[in-house]
């Protein structure tokens, strides 16, 4: 039986990971090019933008259920087969239900991705999960920056979007190059009994409270950058350039994730966490011209490590889950975004004809709309400050009886 190339197979991962964050980032930088090109609303915008993160939970329930019967190779296969289909169909689009699918099989594939890579990273590397799990990681917000770069340069040189989604299908084709006729692990260290991962998922409290807190980070991340466009375009500063300094940051943050989680703890983190994302949320609100960038940077410090952190709870805490509750809960947090898009859309919408009601016009409407809006999102990550800290005290309190019973 020919060897596991493990390092072939996590840079494959690595790649497929970068295609998904690229298809966020480019997607961010060409929603005024789609609006204008098929005649589209911020409402119909946020449609197309939910059916990135409505394929992905699809994706992600779907592939955690088979993971544990077919293994990663097959569901990594599907993934690469669904990012070609979604690219070409996208290039290709018409207008606004061509926009939809299109838009729909590419989150299926960025679900897929993760259904697949998490648990096979986890599975590879079962001696040291939570440092590559948390450099697998580091390749969404890397692949931001790649991807918003090539939307700032390409769009500033007037290249339209079809090629800046045309640009993807290269490191596509490269990790469909890296996968196709490698051996696959086996699943030999996770917990991969269907019945047992469903039982666990749903008879722990804890697990159904982390899922709901996924669907709240996942949206203050994930919602606030990909209209990030449309919101911050009049500030002052350059969207896509906010857009590379917030994700960065966070990939920078991530890589060295580790010794942080460690010393602070993961509810610390997240606590510590929805404090920072609500101060930079609503600072972006109120911040123009150079001053976004300095806010940018406190929102990216504020969701760096929500979603690694999240998903390695789940693997610390409730190894019982398996698979399937590490997929779940992405596809959770993907789930509600996927939701939220076309309310988030609807916000600018109608703050922008209360901004005209008022008098504004023109870059003057379209900020104020952008700062409203922000000042809804900034509820989010403000009810993760409670809801952490709740399970902060609560666990140190668990803490304190365990050791005041050793004693």
């Amino acid at each position: 039986m020919e060897a596991i190339n493990r390092s072939r197979l996590f840079t494959a991962s690595c790649l497929a990971l970068i295609v998904t964050a690229m298809t966020f980032a480019i997607r961010a930088g060409i929603l005024n090019e789609l609006g204008t090109d098929f005649g589209l609303s911020n409402t119909e915008l946020g449609w197309v933008n939910s059916m990135a993160f409505l394929g992905f939970p699809i994706a992600t329930i779907f592939g955690g259920f088979l993971y544990n019967v077919i293994g990663p190779k097959k569901i990594l296969y599907l993934a690469f087969l669904s990012h070609l289909l979604g690219l070409i169909l996208t290039i290709f689009a018409g207008g606004f239900w061509g926009l939809l699918i299109s838009t729909f099989l590419i989150g299926f594939a960025n679900g897929t991705v993760e259904a697949a890579c998490n648990p096979m990273i986890s599975d590879m590397y079962y001696n040291n999960q939570t440092e590559m799990l948390n450099k697998f990681h580091v390749w969404f917000p890397g692949g931001i920056v790649i991807g918003a770069l090539c939307a700032y340069f390409m769009g500033n040189a007037g290249i339209g979007w079809q090629i800046q989604i045309a640009i993807m299908l290269i490191p596509t084709l490269i990790y469909g190059f890296l996968i196709f006729g490698q051996e696959f692990p086996k699943m030999e260290n996770m917990e991969t009994d269907t019945g047992v991962n469903l039982k666990k998922m749903f008879t722990t409290p804890l697990y159904i409270f982390m899922v709901i807190c996924m669907t709240l980070t996942a949206t203050t991340e994930l919602g606030t950058q990909q209209w990030v466009e449309k919101i911050l375009g009049n500030a002052g500063a350059h969207p896509m350039l906010i857009l590379v300094l917030v994700t960065g940051l966070m990939a920078v943050g991530r890589f060295f994730a580790g010794p942080i989680v460690h010393r602070i703890n993961p509810v610390g983190v997240l606590l510590g966490s929805s404090i920072i994302a609500t101060i930079g949320i609503v600072l972006m609100s109120m911040a123009t011209g150079g001053m976004v960038y300095l806010a940018a940077i406190i929102f990216a410090i504020g969701v760096m490590y929500f979603w690694p952190t999240m998903i390695g709870f789940v693997g610390e805490y409730m190894p019982e889950t398996g698979p399937l509750g590490m997929s779940l809960i992405g596809g959770a947090g993907m789930f509600a975004t996927s939701l939220w898009q076309p309310v988030i859309g609807g916000w600018i919408d109608t703050e922008k004809a209360k901004a005209i009601a008022e008098g504004l016009s023109g870059p003057a409407a379209e900020l104020a709309a952008g700062q409203a809006t922000l000042d809804n999102i900034a509820v989010f990550p403000a009810i993760l400050v409670v809801a952490f800290g709740l399970l902060f005290f609560y666990r140190k309190k668990l803490e304190e009886r365990r050791v005041a019973q050793a004693h």
